[in-house]
């Protein structure tokens, strides 16, 4: 989701403008995801690093993430959404950490597809929590460290394609261990005008993709 200073900064409008209108697109991608066979979206709403920004956009941005709780819950509900928030939660204040109880509480039996928002979030950390737990693991593989991640940051699953708006080509400390085979899609669209057809376009150009997991391609292996 990125983009969204930039944008307002073109229009010369303040950064808060832009997140603002961010949201906006949160909501239209949300609502194309389905059609498009999508069960699971993970949106990078706020980094354990954005707390270097200036304190009123930080205050406009958890206020933002508390309204957007708030509003799209029931709509979330009514349309099978499941709300999930990774990241730390301490560092949140009380009203925000109580939204996000409460979206994913009500939530949580929904099915049709699953929406991850990533606040105050760094997978760096989540891998070096997983480390401090290792002690007692006298045996350790791919599939153990993933199930010990998934426990602290429950979006340990693997991604197969992670799109980058904004310009930007970066992971910028996103799901690193998750992202090992991913495929990327980096765009110059700013986060407020991506919509349900970029999204569409993204996942068109992934499925025409081969992926091959360190193999060979599969004409190489039928020959």
């Amino acid at each position: 989701m990125d983009g969204n200073g930039r944008w307002a900064a073109k229009r010369g409008w303040p950064r808060t403008a832009g997140h603002r209108a961010g949201a906006e697109s949160l909501r239209k991608v949300v609502e194309a995801a389905p059609e498009l066979g999508i069960g699971t979206l993970t949106f990078y709403a706020f980094s354990a690093d954005n707390w270097k920004r200036p304190r009123n956009e930080v205050r406009t941005l958890m206020s933002l993430f508390r309204r957007y709780l708030r509003d799209e819950t029931g709509e979330c509900v009514k349309h099978g959404v499941r709300v999930s928030v990774i990241g730390r939660r301490d560092r949140l204040s009380l009203d925000v950490c109580a939204a996000v109880e409460h979206a994913e509480n009500a939530t949580a039996a929904c099915e049709k597809l699953h929406v991850r928002i990533a606040v105050d979030y760094s997978s760096r950390d989540a891998i070096l929590e997983v480390v401090r737990r290792l002690r007692p693991v006298p045996e350790i593989n791919r599939e153990i460290f993933s199930r010990m991640l998934a426990g602290i940051r429950p979006e340990a699953a693997s991604v197969d394609l992670l799109i980058r708006t904004g310009g930007e080509k970066r992971l910028s400390d996103f799901l690193l261990w998750e992202c090992a085979y991913s495929e990327f899609c980096f765009t110059p669209v700013m986060w407020p005008d991506f919509t349900g057809a970029d999204l569409a376009a993204a996942v068109a150009d992934f499925r025409g993709r081969e992926r091959r997991f360190g193999g060979l391609p599969s004409e190489s292996i039928a020959s």
